[in-house]
């Protein structure tokens, strides 16, 4: 308990010279170490990865849940160190709405079938939308995460023992200036004369502080006690130290300035010691910041993981949408639109208007059969107006025989049909022929 109390009143007093040391340093009154150019840059940079980092967790948080009460349980559960139970998505939601609204308005009228179809959709949707969120999660979060939590709480603690090395060795530096200016002042004192009477005599206490005895002593008592060099007692304030004073007489002066000799020694001797340290913990410190490059590389690993899995995710929904889309088109119903069509949008990079600048062949039945249409595709030319290359940008696979399979970066040659939906295109490769999608296509100029 002893031990502990001294070491409580040793950390408070190095406490203590720390505030008052940073305290001056904020109101001018005393010097500051600065650290070279190089370490302030590596400070910064260390400091806006820190900050950019938070920021960019924080927002991907929210782009794969945007529920802020799911993100908090998701938090709880992960500080309690317990497994996140499973969490039906927007998207498994919807699907089964729709399958208990078509079986309970009738699976078998046109209005359930579309919505069975399209809840099966919504279920692939919700799946992949899952895979997303779990490949995210552990590809990109977690190692943002880690760095937050680990290497940047590593190199915070090290800063910290960097600034107090740092008051250390300030408070030092102050030390050693004053009792350099101490000990040059006791340098120039001059000696004192005698100028008392010579029947003078001490009272007790100051012989009492001079020699340890209790009873005064006369001038000539005091010459008999202290013959050569000793002068009459003419008593002052002398400091010993910078924080003691205490009464004495003028008997050794050459004893005090030894005194202020040892309190410098002593001071160079903290600041050597304050210095060795205070440039170990800046190297440390600095290897750490440094370490901030190969954050930058493995952060950049990540973001192209996570790049990659969204790309997969948005391209397997594309691909569910498309599949939807040619089942409901084939699918019979007694929804019957406009035989108009729309007006294309004005977007140069739309796949309408692309279609709308194609050449344009003979006329097909456009609301013929399939089968119908693909005899008759057969039969059908190019348009006199010329024709277009294109390059397949992903692989497609034919739905039926009007239909042509695409391999991904063939080139192909494609024209338009009066009639034909917009969003489709007649593509031939050697001796076949067949409707291709826009969407899948880069036209060539």
């Amino acid at each position: 308990m002893d031990f502990n109390m001294k070491k409580l009143a040793s950390d408070a007093g190095i406490f203590f010279t720390r505030a008052v040391q940073f305290t001056e340093e904020k109101f001018g009154q005393a010097e500051k170490t600065e650290l070279d150019a190089h370490f302030e840059n590596l400070l910064a940079r260390a400091d806006s990865t820190k900050n950019w980092t938070e920021k960019i967790l924080r927002q991907t948080e929210v782009l794969l849940q945007p529920n802020p009460s799911a993100r908090v349980e998701e938090f709880l559960y992960e500080k309690l160190d317990r497994k996140v139970p499973s969490r039906v998505t927007n998207g498994e939601l919807l699907a089964q709405y729709m399958a208990e609204a078509a079986s309970e308005l009738g699976p078998t009228t046109p209005y359930g079938k579309t919505l069975i179809k399209v809840a099966e959709a919504e279920k692939r949707l919700g799946a992949a939308e899952r895979d997303f969120i779990h490949t995210a999660s552990i590809n990109f979060l977690t190692p943002l995460r880690n760095f937050l939590e680990g290497d940047w709480k590593t190199i915070s603690k090290e800063r910290r023992l960097l600034q107090n090395r740092r008051l250390d060795l300030d408070a030092c530096k102050a030390r050693l200036k004053k009792a350099k200016a101490a000990e040059a002042k006791a340098t120039t004192v001059p000696d004192f004369q005698e100028t008392r009477p010579r029947n003078y005599i001490l009272s007790a206490s100051a012989s009492a502080t001079l020699d340890g005895t209790s009873c005064p002593l006369s001038w000539a008592e005091w010459k008999e006690e202290y013959p050569g060099g000793w002068r009459p007692p003419c008593f002052f304030l002398l400091p010993l130290n910078p924080s003691v004073t205490r009464a004495r007489g003028c008997l050794s002066l050459q004893k005090d300035r030894k005194l202020w000799n040892d309190e410098v020694d002593k001071a160079e001797q903290e600041l050597r010691v304050a210095q060795t340290e205070f440039d170990r913990q800046a190297e440390v410190t600095r290897l750490l910041l440094e370490g901030i490059s190969s954050t930058h590389v493995n952060h950049l690993r990540c973001l192209h993981e996570f790049v990659e899995s969204q790309t997969t995710y948005y391209a397997q929904c594309y691909r569910h949408m498309l599949d939807l889309q040619k089942q409901l088109g084939r699918f019979p119903g007694t929804f019957v639109g406009t035989t108009e069509p729309a007006s294309p949008p004005l977007s140069s990079s739309s796949p309408t208007t692309a279609a709308a600048t194609m050449p344009v062949g003979p006329s097909v039945a456009g609301l013929a059969p399939p089968g119908e249409a693909a005899l008759r595709l057969e039969e059908v030319s190019p348009p006199a107006s010329g024709t277009r290359k294109a390059r397949v940008l992903y692989d497609y696979e034919a739905a039926d025989s009007s239909e042509l399979a695409l391999l991904a970066d063939e080139l192909i040659t494609v024209y338009s049909l009066p009639g034909m939906d917009p969003d489709w295109l007649i593509g031939e490769r050697g001796n076949k022929k067949g409707k291709v999608p826009v969407t899948y296509l880069e036209l060539l100029s």
